[in-house]
């Protein structure tokens, strides 16, 4: 009996939080505005943090983003459908290692650079659409997402680059030798003034150039072709259509697209 009354508390909390989480009412809206705003300061706080380490509070403001993103993971879990498909959002995976390296930080330090991923977190909140639609640029949501995804790429390659190559020189030289180097590397620019040394480093200059290209390509594709929406067909599924479109491309199906300046 006794369990039975503690499920049926659960059920309403865990209802609760999915719909904060996946809702679109205003308490929900609010809710991951919120999440959103504490995302960038900790990731503004990550991007600090080489400068950061040697003081005193370091390691208080590290525990306690360690303690709140331990609490989001249980919300999230909590507000998942399933523990499987909990575990198969890469985000939870990052947020994990994310944890271990602020729980363990003088031990996991040198993977400090793989907390830039937690910028993804903020792109996949809904309200970040949301957000997009009210600046004007919901038919931009294709180019925003493959702009933060090279942004992100070439924070978390320079982060890797200065981790393991440039750890001895002082911390704002050695971070912006990094990113110099990463920029000059995906453009295929090469200047060649700061290389990488041995294997090692010609490994990750090759990984950089192919994977940087293929994200610079992805990104001017987004901006060349021409805007779509995401409406799914009800009758074949195809989720992306022109603007103006009233059939389906793929099935003939009449849409129904919402349009936010019909009268």
């Amino acid at each position: 009996m006794a369990s039975q009354t503690e499920g049926n508390r659960i059920k309403p909390f865990r209802q609760r939080l999915v719909r904060l989480y996946y809702g679109r009412d205003t308490a929900a809206i609010r809710f991951q505005f919120t999440l959103m705003v504490i995302d960038i300061a900790i990731i503004g706080f990550f991007l600090a943090g080489p400068y950061l380490r040697e003081r005193p509070s370091y390691l208080i403001l590290d525990y306690m983003i360690a303690a709140w993103i331990a609490v989001e993971l249980i919300a999230q879990w909590s507000a998942s459908w399933s523990t499987r498909r909990f575990l198969m959002r890469p985000m939870t995976w990052i947020d994990i290692f994310v944890l271990c390296t602020l729980l363990f930080p003088y031990w996991l330090y040198n993977f400090a650079f793989l907390r830039v991923a937690r910028i993804w977190a903020v792109v996949q909140r809904p309200v970040f659409g949301l957000m997009l639609a009210r600046l004007g640029l919901k038919e931009r949501v294709d180019v925003v997402k493959a702009f933060v995804n090279l942004i992100v790429f070439l924070l978390l390659v320079s982060g890797f680059v200065y981790t393991f190559f440039f750890y001895r020189e002082d911390p704002g030289t050695g971070f912006v030798d990094a990113l110099y180097f990463t920029v000059a590397t995906v453009t295929t620019t090469g200047f060649g003034d700061i290389t990488l040394p041995g294997t090692f480093g010609k490994l990750t200059s090759i990984v950089t150039m192919i994977i940087g290209i293929s994200l610079f390509v992805r990104l001017a594709q987004a901006i060349v072709r021409p805007n779509k929406v995401t409406f799914p067909c009800p009758q074949c599924g195809l989720s992306r259509h022109d603007i103006d479109a009233v059939h389906c491309k793929a099935c003939g199906h009449i849409l129904n697209i919402p349009d936010e300046g019909a009268t």
